[in-house]
């Protein structure tokens, strides 16, 4: 076995399309991020300064293992698809050659668990699952009651309503599960500006014109379009709102051929029960695994 650590998001999706392709649910956020990322290279936007590199492991002409480190925030997470336990430890022993510590993993179980013990034997440290998360795909719609209102694709000028949302959505997310909620991933402004104007999030309104909700959908990757995130403000909560607009947009989708697929954190009944309701069910569980450096 080995591993080749790859800077071009082009030269990776070519040797890794297959397994993206084989697994597209599955390899989603792999797949959508390093799209994206092939796309701003060939655009012209520079690289950023933080790590920013993915890694295929190969056993003979065969890849059996995909990752990537590309996280905007500290401490920069490395995410892991489902691999053999070998290929996790042997890239966990790859970053301490090089003396790079990964500062956390994202990723498949058991994976993510497997790649984060291998750090904390080679470096020392400990480790620990900081959120469970599940994949969900659904296949067919189940309507839930509709909701009086419009759905409508966001446009530039609601720029900042977007990145309120999406800044009170992870900040929630952490409140609602038990974690700080100054703690966590934030959105990149300049990211979701590009995807506002690539048409990746809607704004629903109430009869009277007020915006009421937010829910993002990526960009189809090997046919597969992941929901992300979903927002109703506090006020508007109870009302039945996520349940309509991620139904809706769903079979939207599903009836363009796409698959469809999101996350729910599982320290979160309330989400998990209203997306099974519509009609996602589980695909695979993973982990957000925290690495803490010895010292």
């Amino acid at each position: 076995m080995k591993v080749t650590f790859h800077t071009d998001p082009a030269e990776f999706l070519a040797i890794a399309r297959p397994g993206l392709a084989g697994d597209p649910v599955v390899g989603s956020v792999v797949a959508t991020t390093t799209e994206r990322a092939a796309g701003e290279q060939a655009a012209g936007v520079p690289a950023p300064a933080h790590p920013h590199w993915w890694a295929t492991m190969t056993d003979g002409d065969t890849v059996i293992g995909l990752a990537m480190r590309t996280a905007a925030q500290p401490p920069y997470p490395v995410f892991v698809l489902p691999m053999p336990d070998d290929a996790a430890r042997l890239l966990a022993g790859s970053l301490r050659d090089s003396g790079e510590h990964p500062g956390g993993c994202n990723g498949a179980l058991p994976a993510a668990r497997v790649f984060a013990d291998e750090t904390v034997r080679l470096w020392g440290g400990a480790s620990a699952i900081a959120q469970h998360t599940r994949l969900f795909e659904c296949r067919e719609v189940v309507r839930p009651p509709a909701v009086p209102g419009v759905l409508r694709r966001a446009e530039v000028s609601d720029a900042e309503l977007v990145l309120d949302w999406c800044a009170a959505f992870h900040r929630d997310a952490q409140e609602q599960t038990g974690r700080d909620p100054d703690r966590g991933f934030g959105p990149d402004p300049d990211r979701v500006r590009r995807a506002i104007t690539a048409g990746g999030y809607w704004l629903f309104t109430d009869p009277d014109g007020r915006s009421v909700h937010l829910t993002g959908t990526s960009p189809p990757a090997f046919g597969v379009v992941r929901i992300a995130p979903v927002y109703t403000p506090k006020r508007d909560r109870g009302r039945g709102i996520a349940s309509h607009v991620v139904a809706e947009l769903t079979a939207r989708h599903l009836a363009d051929r796409l698959r469809m697929c999101l996350f729910t954190d599982q320290a979160n009944p309330t989400s998990n029960r209203i997306y099974e309701a519509i009609g996602y069910r589980r695909v695979v569980d993973m982990a957000n695994v925290g690495i803490t450096p010895a010292g």
